[in-house]
């Protein structure tokens, strides 16, 4: 009953203030992005992957605008999944929720490689076969540690964080000297290979585009969390523009750096290796121990990034079971109202079977597509607020919306295709799991 010591909680308290979700956003773009995929978008456009990184940088902060404004009118779990639901309809919020799963399991999932090829590096062992197991180790502890509830994995994010951001700046700070060695030599030819023609360039810029972007999104992490955050209309949109406006600094940054000093090849070669790819610049700096300063920055980071999208994750599977879309069960709180520990587990059970796809650029592209009709949803209900909801232009949400689905068809065609196929599967469970949710409301 009601009331009683035996009833099951299905809210969440608001705990996490404007530095916090802060951090819990750079949490979660300050990781695989910059110690990962900038080696993928590095060898597919040469060093032209620093104007991806902006153009990306730039459909972001029209996401971002969508998200702050539908996180300020509806604070609740689920994100774009409940956004979607509000503002368009049943079938397309579902769709959303959907991709949303599929591209942060799988976001997830290379954040775990990643942690796995990084931390290897410091075994005197050859590790090429420990890189899977290692990745399901990781997930099973970060997946306890979100078990412990939001406030604990703060503490964590934040020392995660301070660690990686440090990292980053001594990257930054030595790369410097080798930059001017190399007498800018590796950023020649900019547009990539010799002889490349105006139709490769542009090819290469918008399939690095839509790879790049996914790295932003860790903002919309916060606007998952919209139930717990204190005072939302004031602190989500400040929070989310100031993650993302430090984040593009960051990336076109360390990118800049990284190209500078060994090239695009090397840093492909060693994301497609083991995923250590700015370990193969710090190689090149003459001071003893950068490539163990960099591994510590990029195992930190990623496994904040895991941690970070974990917790986004199990919130939305929460948002969708209350809608009916999973089993009830998933929309249980722990007492304190601090957990949901059902979707916790389901979370990580999802994060754990991607990684065994065992390839960052795999999981990679697969986040790129479903994470790029995910955010198109965002901007389309972004742009159907009234005057009184809305706090931008919607011209930004209308931009953002083509942005989105035209970057989407820019990934490898088998990704989009399968993509596809996945949309088509969800509405499929959405028609039985709503009408079984009619029928037993």
């Amino acid at each position: 009953m009601p009331g009683s010591k035996d009833s099951i909680r299905v809210t969440l308290k608001r705990q996490i203030g404007l530095k916090g979700a802060v951090l819990l956003g750079l949490g979660s773009i300050i990781g695989t992005g910059v110690f990962v995929s900038t080696g993928l978008v590095a060898g597919i456009a040469g060093p032209a992957a620093l104007i991806a990184v902006l153009i990306a940088g730039l459909l972001a902060l029209c996401n971002a605008f969508s998200s702050a404004q539908l996180a300020s009118n509806f604070p609740t779990s689920g994100g774009s999944f409940e956004f979607g639901y509000r503002m368009i309809s049943g079938p397309v919020g579902f769709t959303a929720g959907w991709m949303f799963l599929v591209a942060k399991s799988a976001s997830a999932a290379t954040a775990a490689l990643g942690v796995a090829g990084y931390f290897l590096r410091f075994l005197p062992v050859e590790h090429g076969g420990l890189v899977l197991p290692f990745a399901i180790l990781v997930i099973v502890l970060v997946t306890g540690i979100v078990l412990n509830g939001i406030r604990s994995s703060n503490v964590v994010n934040f020392l995660l964080v301070s660690i990686s951001l440090a990292s980053l700046g001594f990257f930054a700070l030595a790369g410097i000297p080798v930059m001017m060695e190399t007498g800018w030599s590796n950023l020649q030819p900019f547009w990539g290979m010799e002889q490349a023609s105006t139709g490769d360039i542009i090819s290469g810029i918008l399939h690095a585009t839509a790879l790049m972007f996914v790295a932003y999104t860790g903002y919309g992490r916060v606007a998952t969390l919209g139930e717990e955050i204190i005072e939302p209309q004031k602190n989500l949109p400040r929070a989310i523009q100031i993650t993302l406006g430090l984040s593009i600094v960051i990336y076109a940054l360390i990118l800049f750096v990284a190209i500078s000093a060994v090239g695009h090849q090397a840093l492909y070669d060693a994301a497609r290796g083991d995923s250590a790819t700015l370990v193969a610049a710090a190689r090149e700096f003459d001071i003893t121990g950068s490539e163990i300063y960099l591994a510590i920055g990029a195992v930190t980071a990623m496994f904040g990034v895991l941690l970070n999208l974990i917790l986004g994750l199990s919130r939305m599977v929460l948002a969708m079971s209350r809608r009916g879309h999973f089993p009830q069960v998933f929309s249980r709180v722990n007492d304190k109202g601090t957990t949901p520990v059902p979707a916790v587990l389901l979370t990580g059970a999802l994060v754990l079977g991607l990684s065994l796809l065992g390839d960052v650029y795999v999981t990679w592209s697969l986040s790129a597509f479903t994470v790029l009709i995910y955010y198109g949803i965002t901007n389309w209900a972004a742009a159907l607020l009234t005057d009184e909801q809305r706090i931008y232009s919607p011209f930004w949400a209308w931009l953002g919306l083509a942005g989105c689905i035209f970057l989407a068809f820019w990934v490898d065609r088998d990704y989009w295709l399968f993509g596809l196929g996945l949309i088509t599967v969800g509405l499929w469970w959405y028609s039985m799991t709503a009408k079984e949710f009619r029928e037993a409301g």
